[in-house]
């Protein structure tokens, strides 16, 4: 199912090279929105370069011409009708994936370019394809593959990963909606060509989580740090957050006002509330789990609702609907809260005490059952709760039903709460690279500098900044003609400085591995560039010492990042010129 084929592929002059899809830029054909060579973000589609309206190279703005090359064919066309009866027994995805992949495979399939003309990536090992690389959306998916084993050889059994691939095991692929067709037709299609493998079971692929309006994605450099977000607050409060807030059906928001809201209302006001003051006034009055005497209708309606709740958040966590489980979850609290209130234990407590045991005892049951339907969705305060009760294991050592079992008999320490209140003040940020003032510029005209071989005098325009000069020791590996006109980042708040006689008011930046390679902006002169979730506080002037603190480097997927945040404008993230190495510094 793999051919040779002749086919143009987008080539820069100006550049001297075959551009990669993603540094071809344009107009989507089928909806009209900004989009790559190789897919439209906003709709969807997968692309060829060749298909983009007004097509222009992200590096120097220049249209493209088509030059012919050869390439690897996958024969996708193939496999439409065996994808279209794969497709029929799939009413259990959700519908977002299953009505798209129908869409597409109804529209026709062409076969797809396996390789690229780049420097960079894994080789392909055929005479005559010495130049080429394998295109990422082949060899990406067949690391699904190869990974496994990997793992069966590294863990002395060199068959085991048959058990996973060709037995009975189920596969479930998760992603965001943008790589749907790469799971649910390229990849089902290369393993039907190569047969005797497993197929996808479920996809069930998200909509787009987004972040203050932005497409959430670390590729483009829009959202939240992890890391950084779980040294001001509890990792629970974080997943429950992205829990109740997935995009399952359709895109939805991250911002920390409804972040803070949900944290302290449904949290800290239901879900903590009720676990914290069923076992603060049971340890108080009781001191440990009290015996239940005789049981209610009122108690009997609370054990089959703990039954009910049992039933419906398994087949949501199975049924790949999180966001319904852990909803069903927060139910069961609310539940809680109104029986504790309605049964009010603090009057039975002088009144009938053996009621208030059972009372106690029941809504204790209901704090069991939250810590094991918990557990997937907040695992570090299900086993706070877990150990509560009294018990030594840790509840994800038991089965799921262990959450309709009876309670043992056990003392209580003293509880503490799981969640604290948040305060929107909390979330602030001081970086040192909030200091940095870094805008795109363009470059109007390059002079040798007078009296220095390797330096350029560049006059710039900075939008807003106006116009200014600067020096750049970037002569040996840029001509002049490549550089006027194009875009550059710039540091425009850093100390002016005399270099050989000429005053430099500011610094270009470039990934260096030993050759520079300037950094290609996605928008207009004067328009700021950031690092992702810190908000630019300029100071006036930044000494360059200040500068050289800042670890700006390369990361895995090509963007510039500053200690794990991509370095973005309005457009998207940063990248260098040409493809550098992982771990490549910028100066």
């Amino acid at each position: 199912y793999i051919y040779r084929k002749s086919m143009l592929s987008p080539y820069c002059d100006k550049c001297g090279r075959f551009l990669p899809d993603r540094y071809v830029e344009g107009t989507c054909p089928h909806c009209g929105g900004e989009a790559r060579g190789d897919q439209c973000d906003k709709c969807g589609k997968t692309l060829e370069p060749s298909e983009l309206i007004e097509p222009r190279c992200k590096i120097c703005g220049s249209t493209p011409v088509m030059k012919e090359t050869e390439h690897l064919f996958f024969k996708l066309s193939e496999f439409e009708d065996r994808l279209t009866e794969w497709l029929e027994d799939k009413e259990y995805w959700r519908d977002n994936v299953l009505k798209f992949t129908r869409n597409w495979v109804k529209g026709g399939l062409k076969d797809r370019a396996i390789t690229r003309d780049l420097e960079w990536g894994v080789e392909v090992p055929l005479e005559g394809f010495e130049s080429k690389r394998l295109y990422v959306w082949f060899e990406a998916v067949i690391g699904y593959l190869s990974a496994s084993i990997e793992w069966a050889s590294a863990n002395g059994n060199p068959e085991e990963w048959k058990k996973w691939w060709e037995g009975e095991a189920k596969h479930y692929y998760f992603l965001a909606k943008d790589n749907i067709p790469f799971h649910t037709i390229i990849w089902p299609a290369m393993l039907m060509g190569h047969g005797g493998l497993n197929l996808p079971y479920d996809v069930p692929a998200n909509e787009y989580l987004t972040f203050s309006g932005e497409q959430f994605s670390k590729s483009r450099g829009v959202g939240v740090w992890i890391p950084d977000v779980l040294k001001k607050f509890d990792a629970d409060a974080v997943r429950y957050y992205l829990s109740i807030n997935m995009p399952e059906k359709h895109d939805t928001d991250w911002n920390w006002e409804d972040f803070v809201a949900k944290n302290n209302n449904e949290l800290v006001g239901t879900y903590g509330n009720f676990v914290h003051r069923v076992l603060t006034f049971t340890q108080k009055n009781f001191g440990e789990i009290p015996e239940a005497g005789s049981i209610t209708d009122d108690d009997k309606k609370i054990m089959a609702e703990i039954e009910n709740a049992s039933d419906e958040v398994a087949e949501a966590i199975k049924s790949c609907h999180f966001k319904e489980g852990i909803k069903r979850v927060i139910k069961l609290a609310q539940t809680g809260n109104q029986y504790m209130n309605e049964n009010a234990p603090w009057k039975l407590l002088k009144e009938d005490r053996e009621r208030c045991a059972t009372v106690l005892h029941v809504c204790l049951r209901i704090v069991k059952a939250l810590a094991v339907f918990s557990t997937p969705y907040m695992p570090k305060s299900a086993n706070r709760i877990w150990h509560m009760l009294g018990y030594e294991s840790s509840v994800d050592e038991h089965e799921w039903k262990e959450g309709l079992s009876e309670l043992e008999k056990s003392k209580l320490e003293k509880p503490v709460p799981l969640f604290e209140k948040l305060e929107i003040g909390e979330i602030t940020t001081d970086e040192p690279f909030a200091h940095l003032d870094l805008r795109i510029a363009k470059v109007e005209r390059v002079r040798e500098h007078p009296s220095a071989d390797k330096l350029y005098v560049l006059d710039i325009d900075v939008g807003e900044l106006g116009k200014r000069r600067i020096v750049a020791g970037i002569k040996p590996w840029y001509d002049e003609d490549k550089l006027e006109g194009r875009k550059i980042v710039m540091v425009a708040n850093l100390q002016p400085a005399v270099i050989r006689g000429v005053r430099s008011q500011g610094m270009l930046l470039a990934a260096d591995d030993g050759t520079p390679s300037l950094l290609v902006p996605n928008g207009e002169p004067g328009e700021r560039v950031f690092a992702d979730g810190i908000e630019p506080e300029p100071e006036s002037i930044v000494e360059f010492k200040e500068f050289e603190k800042m670890n700006m480097k390369v990361n895995g997927e090509g963007f510039v990042e500053y200690n794990g945040r991509v370095l973005k404008d309005g457009g998207g993230g940063i990248k260098p010129d040409r493809e550098v190495a992982e771990g490549t510094g910028i100066h």
